[in-house]
């Protein structure tokens, strides 16, 4: 198991899916944990039931909202007085904004979209490029999707794969331009996760098995398989992947 006694960590979207298996292996590994949530407290609680109360913190914030973002990396720096790593992963995916869909609702699945999947993470990484610049450097881990390389299966999630490859590409942009500062930036490209987001997507494809008939391994990708790189990503050992995107997706999408 990786080592991450040294580390503080802040995770976003903490309380459920992938989020909450990672919060529960960075836990195991022995990180300080920041678990961010929107709303649910209990799901990020439960996420970090087994971490003793002196190496975790929760941390509420709305990520449409771009001023507690802000308020967000200052209270998660504030616990410890650092934050060494970054984890990018809360994201929401609407399924109702195709080109199908009134205008309203598709400017909506587009500002929500880009706001909560790529404006917030895009501030929380300024914010960690401008603290870690000169003083040792940090890592950012950004969950991104196949979605950004390949498109979306439903149009009508067409913001949330447009969202995903922008913040893949910011996270690409930093990792070049910080690597001689020490700040060293990833993306993981999860296929079909088991998780509610995905459950909700095949319900928009005729169901969980027809979804599985077209996946090499005729099953999800398991949210712990990704929190398992996420937490090897934390130590700082894989300086050399850094700028690099991480595909997860059993062999359905190889490029």
């Amino acid at each position: 198991m990786h080592d991450l006694s040294t580390k503080t960590i802040l995770l976003t979207g903490a309380s459920k899916g992938i989020g909450s298996a990672t919060a529960r292996r960075l836990g195991e590994c022995g990180a300080h944990v920041i678990a961010h949530y929107g709303s649910d407290r209990a799901g990020a609680e439960a996420a970090t039931a087994a971490i003793p109360a002196e190496r975790k913190c929760l941390l509420q914030a709305d990520l449409g909202d771009l001023d507690a973002v802000e308020r967000l990396w200052a209270e998660a720096s504030a616990w410890r007085g650092r934050i060494d790593v970054l984890v990018n992963n809360a994201a929401t995916m609407r399924q109702d904004g195709g080109p199908d869909a009134p205008l309203a609702d598709w400017d909506s699945a587009w500002e929500e979209s880009l706001r909560i999947n790529v404006l917030a993470p895009a501030r929380l990484m300024r914010r960690a490029v401008l603290d870690w610049r000169g003083r040792g450097g940090g890592a950012i881990v950004t969950i991104s999707s196949w979605a950004a390389q390949r498109g979306v299966t439903n149009p009508a999630s067409i913001a949330y794969g447009a969202s995903k490859a922008a913040v893949r590409s910011a996270t690409q942009t930093l990792a070049r331009a910080y690597a001689r500062d020490g700040i060293y930036c990833y993306a993981i490209a999860p296929g079909v996760v088991g998780t509610r987001l995905s459950e909700q997507f095949a319900e928009t494809q005729g169901g969980k098995d027809k979804v599985f008939a077209t996946l090499a391994m005729g099953d999800w990708v398991q949210p712990a398989e990704i929190a398992d790189v996420v937490a090897f990503l934390c130590t700082g050992s894989a300086r050399n992947l850094s700028g690099g995107t991480i595909d997860m997706n059993g062999a359905s999408y190889v490029r």
